[in-house]
């Protein structure tokens, strides 16, 4: 049986460069199919979004959205694909920045498509490896066991909470989970299990070492296996909960997919301030998976359940109303929309596909475009002005997207209209 072909996306905005990369390099025999090309980072998102390739091979400077900032964006979408930065020598510090979002390969400009291809190979195997690392139960970090010893009755049993605390932080220092008193982390459960074509679990505790792997990316955590899932417990900040949580959840099931071509749910709890409270959180994030939809695959969080979350359809209804109202900030994404609507941006973003449709970027894009085009024709405000009241602080950027939505753009629009009402007077 042939390996399945890894998918890429191109972007770079050297016209000349991105077609060359396209079409001379044999994508085929490299075990890689082109899956689309993008002139910015914004068109490269979007084919991010709509694609989820493996690898997103990209220059680092782009107009409107830079490789980094691109980098960035991507993994709060999809963790799981792989960037490769195209760039020149002088961007080799800048590139440093953007290490932590999934950099497999930094390649330095001018470069011949020989040379393109030698380093797709080697990012080939790179992918070939991470994925055969996720599927191996590998052996343990020293000391995991003991802490995964020491935490599983506190996650699975019902113990009185608040009066054995002090005793479970002494055993916590102990065994190293704990670093001294003064470490006092939050913690949160997630439960992961794997699922057959007929919604059978499919689970082994060998999937134990490929999640503990993936945590340690973002946070510091413990893993073991009880009754067909996965369960773990995540320690952090409230700050790295909120940054990286979502994304490991999202990770995990998108790895799953790929590298087992299976499903995966994961289901999170809330944050708890003590070991004390972990018995509840398993409870909590237990109560997602049972409550979730079985029928997809994918992260959800104990918020995703709440009476106000209920109801996919109820809750896109809701987010395409917050959006109306926030979509001139210039700040808004995905994340940002989740938070305020506390659900998860994985949950979210699948319920606004599943009932509108399209992408929440799509939505985003084209009502900005539907305000611009009403300010254009009905106001006299400067070009600059309007789209900063659509949420674009570069007035290039605006340019381009409306263009790209109203097939003109805002000045041709102007001289349209100007030109329609001086013939309906003249």
């Amino acid at each position: 049986m042939a390996a399945a072909l890894y998918t890429v996306i191109v972007a770079d905005d050297e016209d000349e460069l991105r077609e060359a990369v396209c079409t001379m390099i044999p994508w085929q025999e490299l075990g890689f199919r082109l899956a689309g090309s993008a002139s910015n980072g914004l068109d490269a998102l979007q084919l991010v979004e709509k694609h989820q390739p493996d690898l997103l091979l990209t220059d680092i400077r782009m107009p409107f959205i830079s490789g980094i900032e691109l980098a960035r964006q991507v993994r709060e979408v999809r963790p799981a694909t792989n960037i490769a930065f195209l760039s020149g020598f002088d961007d080799f510090e800048y590139a440093q920045q953007a290490i932590q979002y999934n950099i497999i390969s930094y390649m330095l400009k001018p470069l011949t498509m020989e040379g393109l291809g030698k380093e797709l190979r080697a990012i080939r195997q790179k992918i070939d490896a991470q994925y055969a690392l996720f599927r191996q139960a590998a052996p343990r970090a020293d000391g995991q066991e003991q802490r995964a010893a020491m935490l599983m009755p506190l996650v699975l049993d019902d113990f009185a909470e608040g009066e054995g605390e002090a005793q479970a932080e002494q055993m916590a220092r102990a065994c190293g989970l704990l670093r001294d008193s003064d470490d006092r982390p939050c913690y949160t459960v997630m439960v992961s299990a794997l699922q057959g074509e007929e919604g059978e679990n499919r689970t082994e505790p060998s999937f134990v070492a490929s999640v503990d792997r993936l945590a340690s990316k973002y946070l510091r955590g413990v893993s073991f296996f009880s009754s067909g899932k996965v369960v773990t417990v995540l320690m952090g900040n409230p700050s790295d909960f909120e940054e990286y949580l979502h994304i490991l959840a999202d990770e995990v099931t998108q790895m799953a997919e790929r590298a087992l071509g299976g499903r995966c749910r994961v289901g999170v709890s809330r944050r708890v301030n003590a070991l004390t409270g972990l018995h509840g959180a398993y409870r909590e994030a237990m109560e997602v998976l049972r409550q979730g939809d079985r029928n997809e695959g994918g992260a959800q969080f104990i918020s995703d359940l709440a009476p106000a979350a209920r109801g996919g359809e109820r809750l896109c209804r809701r987010a395409l109303e917050v959006l109306d109202q926030h979509y001139m900030d210039a700040n808004l994404s995905l994340a940002s929309l989740s938070g305020m609507l506390d659900v998860s941006p994985n949950h979210l973003s699948a319920c606004i596909k599943k009932y509108a449709g399209e992408t929440f970027i799509n939505i985003l894009i084209r009502r900005r475009m539907e305000a611009a085009r009403e300010l254009l024709t009905e106001t006299d405000l400067k070009i600059q002005e309007i789209a900063q009241r659509c949420g674009y602080t570069d007035q290039h950027y605006f340019s381009y997207c409306f263009k790209k939505y109203c097939s003109e753009s805002p000045n041709a629009l102007r001289r349209r209209l100007d030109a329609e009402r001086a013939g309906e007077n003249g």
